[in-house]
């Protein structure tokens, strides 16, 4: 469809799903669970040809990853919201101000939600959002990345068999259509992706006072204690920065090791890698750059911190060729002390490669990470609470996961999201229908006389006594 034709259809679909809301009314629980039902089952029903959509735009990405992490992931996250949500929705009973008062708070949906949903979990990153979206009740559009247009374009395809366009939606397009998604007057709109556009789809955003999700990334530290088994916490790290490789918001973008452990930590992290990964160029399980403009952007990193002083580790145990390859992967490699001004300290990784920083004395890993963004996540490896609980205290993060990278994410019960730079809002479970909810308070007046008289002129003696009282320490 020409551009011009797509926008002009976006501001047709936003129409349309305002007014079937309005004419419908708050949906029941019953419906939501129906449309639930019908997403999980568009993810059952179509998994192998997500597979083969998802392959096929990144070149190489194995089945496994592509079945656990975009249709398990998405499935748990619809079937939580599906079994929770008549719960989620019951109404909050709070106190009038007088006896016979009654006060309490419903949880309304908001009515439409656009969603701008990114290349890298293209699934699960679209439908596990429409998990708490539907629950609250509402109706979405949903713009998917441009940089997975067979993914794309199957997932407007399964959404429009199952949905009526006045209930979920789906316009394709590239940036030109974002942007002007980003201007629609939404009831809420939810983006992932980049700081950099953040901002842009903020600012857009703001012209029609439109309520924001930004989930954004950043440069997530892991710190390594001392006390840390440190063969265990390489294996981690190093499952986490190569899944995917690395082109996930929560990986590992750079790591603080004690400088007396640093060579043991390098040789761990390749004896881990190697092992999981034996050969690389040929490899299913070792999925491929999304394109061109990154792959190229990420040797210009290595490039960058090579010119500066930084040492260099790739990880590439069959000493295989990537310069023949007709996909674009990057071997995993560690980037040793990288001066911080270098782009890859600089700028969110999203690939297969890990600066290792050294420090001496944990308050200098606090400093360092203080001195940045405040990022998505922070990783904390170690075995003393005390020093556990110092990190905790004095670094500020979207959410932390200890002794592993990743896994708060998983589940369904805690909110997802960042702060500052790394975005503000948050989903998953109940935190997910709370974001796509209005919390809406609802007051019936008391029948006592008092009630009436409260706050009509003129004001007598019990006014005067009953402000004396109330106003007191």
């Amino acid at each position: 469809m020409h551009p011009a034709a797509e926008i002009a259809r976006m501001h047709h679909l936003l129409q349309t799903q305002k007014q079937a809301g309005l004419a419908h009314g708050i949906p029941r629980a019953e419906e939501r669970i129906a449309w639930l039902n019908r997403l999980i089952g568009l993810l059952v029903d179509n998994q192998e040809e997500i597979v083969t959509a998802i392959s096929h735009d990144f070149g190489s990405r194995t089945r496994e990853l592509t079945l656990a992490a975009d249709i398990l992931g998405s499935i748990s996250e619809l079937k939580f919201a599906r079994d929770n949500l008549t719960r989620w929705m019951h109404p909050e009973p709070h106190t009038g101000i007088f006896p016979d008062a009654e006060a309490r708070v419903e949880h309304v949906p908001l009515g439409v939600v656009g969603m701008l949903s990114p290349w890298n979990f293209p699934i699960n990153l679209t439908f596990a959002p429409l998990a708490g979206i539907v629950a609250a009740g509402n109706r979405c559009i949903i713009k998917p990345s441009e940089l997975t247009p067979a993914t794309s374009a199957l997932i407007a395809r399964l959404i429009g068999a199952a949905f009526n366009e006045s209930e979920i939606a789906v316009i394709l397009g590239g940036p030109d259509i974002a942007a002007a998604f980003s201007t629609l007057a939404f009831d809420h709109l939810l983006y992932t992706g980049s700081t950099a556009v953040g901002r842009h789809v903020m600012r857009a955003a703001a012209a029609n006072l439109v309520p924001l999700t930004l989930e954004l990334g950043g440069k997530s530290p892991v710190i390594v204690s001392q006390c840390a088994p440190l063969e265990d916490a390489a294996a981690r790290i190093m499952t986490i920065k190569t899944l995917n490789a690395g082109q996930i918001c929560l990986a590992p973008d750079y790591v603080l090791i004690p400088a007396h452990s640093l060579e043991r930590f390098i040789t761990a992290a390749v004896t881990s890698t190697s092992a999981m990964f034996p050969t690389l160029t040929a490899n299913p399980g070792y999925t491929a750059i999304i394109n061109a403009r990154h792959h190229a952007r990420l040797q210009s990193y290595l490039a960058d911190a090579t010119a500066r002083g930084a040492r260099l580790v790739e990880i590439n145990p069959a000493n295989e060729d990537f310069s023949t390859q007709n996909i674009h992967r990057l071997p995993p490699t560690l980037v040793i002390q990288p001066p911080e001004d270098c782009k890859i300290m600089q700028e969110e990784i999203f690939g297969p490669l890990l600066p290792v920083l050294t420090y001496n004395h944990i308050d200098e890993a606090i400093a360092f990470v203080n001195q940045r963004d405040r990022p998505l996540a922070l990783y904390y490896f170690g075995q003393d609470s005390a020093e556990e609980h110092q990190v905790l205290s004095r670094t500020i993060s979207g959410g932390v996961t200890v002794n592993d990278c990743m896994t708060h994410a998983f589940s369904e019960t805690l909110p997802f999201g960042g702060v500052g730079a790394s975005g503000m809002g948050a989903y998953h479970g109940q935190a997910g229908f709370r974001t796509f909810s209005h919390a809406r308070p609802v007051y019936r007046q008391s029948k006592a006389m008092e009630a009436e008289y409260a706050l009509r002129p003129p004001y007598g003696e019990p006014m005067r006594q009953y402000l004396a009282t109330m106003i007191s320490r």
